[in-house]
């Protein structure tokens, strides 16, 4: 069986050590989570692994030999494949193309494009795979993306492969879908690389954990042998549970009133309100209306139908921008793509929808902004708290933080907040709840959608269910159970 051993890695960047004498033991046949809160040093860690990043100092091994990697493609040629959350595929190639990519046969010094679509046709379907390989990536869904990257990995006779955050946009379904691929390679003797920062899928496919804190290892044991509490404590330093965080106040008058909203296509005939003072969050499935709801409320798309209102007067934003200035702010999904400026700095980011606060005669204030930045940075706990850092160049968890911050920077009336702590460890999380229920206890309107029932139950005042594209039901969030919501959000169902 494969061993993989990585003794002693160093990495240092400018003001961090990213990385502090880390070690790491990975298995043929085994399954090995990598947890820790973000900033721990898993993503480093992840990029070493790849030949992405050079260690300063340290060793790696491959079954006892000392190995090196001087680029990404010494990794590959030696089996070892890390999947990112954002996959490395050419959206405009085909699923065989991408498979085979840098390995495409040839004849005749000319692209054998039969034998390509062959071996990928025979990698893809090792991996259940229904999908046809010489569909472009651009037309593939999520899940369906994972699995080219996967079957790029089998067609490499891959040794060692990593998985980053696999199920972050996966639903239901197309999880467990992966979590039997999973096993397969692990049957097939492949030690499988598992970075998450959700414990039930720890429970569910690994073997061994490791725990990285401030980027050193903390600790290193059998999964079967340590409880939740245990894993938490090492991740984090202290005990973390998602509470059920109860109102300080009674809500007050509503902020946001939606009537019979519809967008053809996407949902129809939504109705709820969000009171000053309250946490009401969006629940259902995926593909239910949740974030396209979420997207008329911010001005992002408009409705075909319906009302709003925003503290009593008519409200149909036409653009981001009008919802802000009416005091409505919406924190989307996609934090990369949507929510970020990646190449900007973090203070950069920050101040981003404000700018205009601190200017002076058409001038940037530059101390007043750095100040109002930073006075966000600190609070969240941003690691590093570093405002000159390239948003880029943060981890998942800490760019999150950093779309907060440019929200709660604006001040907003309404803050409507999609998959608010996806991708953000358990300590983390913690903190952005309190933070959400503080805005709500000082009178502000929040609007929350999460695929996390745990998070769902542990904030909400009230629930809004939504099945189909269409409201199944309304629970109280103090008294409702997962169960409960379950029921209205599956199709199907006997709820009423």
């Amino acid at each position: 069986m494969t061993t993989l051993a990585l003794r002693g890695i160093i990495k240092r960047y400018p003001g961090v050590t990213a990385l502090d004498s880390v070690d790491l033991t990975l298995e043929g046949g085994q399954v090995h989570a990598l947890l820790g809160e973000n900033g721990a040093g898993k993503s480093t860690l992840l990029k070493v692994l790849a030949g992405a990043t050079a260690p300063d100092d340290g060793t790696i091994t491959l079954d006892g030999a000392p190995v090196t990697f001087a680029a990404p493609r010494d990794a590959l040629e030696l089996g070892i494949t890390v999947i990112y959350q954002e996959f490395s595929l050419v959206p405009a190639l085909s699923a065989a193309a991408n498979v085979m990519l840098g390995m495409e046969p040839t004849r005749f010094g000319l692209l054998d494009a039969a034998a390509e679509r062959a071996r990928a046709a025979a990698a893809l379907t090792a991996l259940g795979a229904g999908f046809d390989p010489a569909t472009p990536v651009a037309q593939l869904a999520v899940a369906e993306r994972q699995l080219a990257e996967l079957a790029r990995a089998l067609v490499r006779d891959a040794r060692v492969i990593a998985l980053d955050e696999p199920t972050a946009a996966l639903s239901h379904r197309e999880t467990e879908a992966l979590f039997a691929r999973v096993r397969a390679l692990r049957e097939r003797g492949i030690a499988v690389v598992l970075v998450t920062h959700r414990l039930e899928e720890v429970r569910a496919l690994a073997d061994t954990v490791t725990v990285l804190r401030d980027g050193r290892r903390i600790w290193t044991g059998v999964v079967a042998d340590a409880t939740d509490a245990t894993i938490i404590h090492h991740m984090v330093g202290r005990a973390v549970e998602m509470e059920r965080l109860a109102a300080a106040r009674a809500p007050g008058e509503p902020a946001l009133v939606v009537a019979g909203l519809t967008r053809d296509r996407a949902f129809r005939d939504i109705a709820f309100a969000v009171r000053r003072g309250e946490i009401v969050a969006l629940a259902g499935l995926v593909g239910a209306g949740r974030t396209e709801v979420a997207r008329c409320l911010a001005g992002a798309d408009r409705s075909t139908a319906g009302t709003m209102t925003l503290q009593g007067e008519p409200y149909a934003p036409r653009s981001p921008a009008e919802a802000i200035r009416r005091g409505v702010f919406y924190l989307p999904e996609e934090r990369k793509t949507q929510g970020l400026v990646l190449g900007m700095s973090v203070q950069e980011n920050v101040t981003l929808a404000t700018l205009a606060r601190f200017c002076r005669a058409g001038v940037v204030r530059a101390s007043a902004e750095r100040e109002a930045a930073q006075a966000q940075v600190n609070a969240l706990e941003l690691r590093p708290p570093d405002l000159a850092r390239a948003a880029g160049t943060l981890s998942g968890g800490n760019q999150q933080k950093v779309v907060l911050a440019k929200a709660l920077l604006a001040g907003p009336d309404v803050l409507i907040v999609d998959e608010p702590t996806r991708g953000v460890d358990v300590g983390a999380k913690s903190e952005i709840h309190r933070r959400l229920r503080s805005l709500a206890d000082a009178g502000k309107a929040v609007l929350v959608i999460s695929s996390e029932l745990p998070e769902v139950l542990a904030l909400a005042d009230r629930i809004v269910v939504l099945c189909e594209g269409r409201v199944r039901g309304e629970l109280d969030g103090r008294t409702a159970g997962a169960q409960d919501v379950l029921a209205l959000a599956l199709p199907g169902s006997a709820a009423a």
